[in-house]
């Protein structure tokens, strides 16, 4: 599932244009595979695939506030995070509570679906890990961003492997326990995300308030 260290923020990082840039493309990609596999997912009534599209979730939010934020005060850094991470445990206990659901309701996911997205998603994060691959041995920031990518690569083989237990089983079973593991990952995830944000909000000092009337002023 996302990582929870992705978003780490280091100015020497992020002063680098190649890495910027690879992030902006790896941004752009987990984005488009979030709106596939979130799409496939529902009309294929396959929940290992709406839970590996929380991966992509996970990981385009991270790039995003990676690239959003780097250089704010670090109030601002906590509050981003404080989002995702609640987006992200929200999106997991729907796929938690839907994989429960469609254990007990549900019809066998069509399998052919699931395979396809799933190789699609897998050579979507490769691409990405390869992209990457160059800012392997760099700050902990670019190291923490490969390994996500890598893992990544390792889930989206589960998903391949469920499509595989689906057609030769006709049964649920392997997408629901697949669906099941992932999404019990990304709500542990989300909520180790707002812990520590919530800690950085505490630890770091409040914001300056801004004087508009001060503004005003000078500016005449």
């Amino acid at each position: 599932m996302a990582c929870t260290s992705c978003a780490s923020d280091k100015t020497g990082t992020f002063n680098d244009p190649r890495w910027r840039r690879a992030l902006w493309i790896a941004l752009a990609i987990n984005g488009a595979m979030f709106a596939i596999e979130i799409v496939a997912g529902i009309a294929g009534g396959s929940k290992a695939l709406q839970a590996d599209a929380l991966d992509f979730f996970g990981d385009t939010a991270n790039y995003a506030i990676s690239l959003g934020v780097a250089g704010m005060a670090l109030t601002w850094r906590a509050r981003a995070a404080m989002l995702k991470g609640a987006t992200l445990a929200v999106l997991g206990l729907y796929v938690l509570v839907a994989a429960g659901w469609a254990a007990v309701h549900g019809t066998v996911p069509h399998a052919e679906m699931m395979g396809i997205v799933g190789v699609v998603a897998l050579i979507a994060n490769l691409v990405v890990a390869v992209m990457l691959y160059r800012f392997r041995s760099g700050d902990a920031n670019m190291r923490s961003v490969w390994i996500c990518s890598r893992n990544d690569a390792i889930d989206n083989i589960a998903v391949v492997l469920a499509a595989g237990g689906v057609f030769g089983l006709n049964s649920a079973w392997p997408d629901l326990v697949v669906a099941a593991l992932m999404a019990t990952l990304g709500l542990a995830g989300g909520f180790q995300i707002m812990l520590q944000a919530r800690a950085e909000l505490r630890s770091s000092p409040p914001l300056a308030p801004v004087d508009f009337r001060g503004s005003l002023h000078g500016s005449r």
